[in-house]
């Protein structure tokens, strides 16, 4: 399986719901390292995974919609907790809309939330 992985970051606010988030429940910043890597079993015709331009813009545009905002703000994601782990499936699902009939078999989003604490999700398409 060949993989291409393109790197950016995001920088949020958000609050979470329930006591096992202790001071957590508090709104508090993050600022995200997130790796994308798009998996296929074979190149295409120009011996690409995927174009590392297209994947880099294509994980801004998804990045942009949560950049310098409070998550607890943005309805699509109302009454959710945007754990680590969450924002990971939510990431690679984004991905995988803006990058149909490509012939990647599989996205991983991973979502550095520090040096020594980190989250990933894999979607198959």
């Amino acid at each position: 399986m060949y993989s291409l992985t393109v790197r950016d970051r995001v920088m949020v606010a958000h609050s979470f719901t329930g006591e096992v988030f202790g001071p957590a429940q508090r709104l508090h910043g993050a600022t995200f390292v997130v790796e994308a890597t798009f998996r296929r079993s074979a190149l295409d015709a120009d011996g690409l995974v995927v174009d590392i331009g297209v994947a880099s813009r294509v994980l801004r545009e998804v990045l942009a919609q949560l950049d310098y905002r409070n998550l607890d703000d943005v309805p699509e994601l109302a009454g959710r907790n945007t754990t680590t782990e969450f924002l990971c499936g939510w990431i690679a699902g984004r991905l995988a809309e803006a990058l149909p009939a490509t012939g990647l078999e599989q996205i991983s989003v991973l979502l550095r939330e520090s040096d020594v604490a980190w989250a990933a999700y894999d979607v198959t398409l």
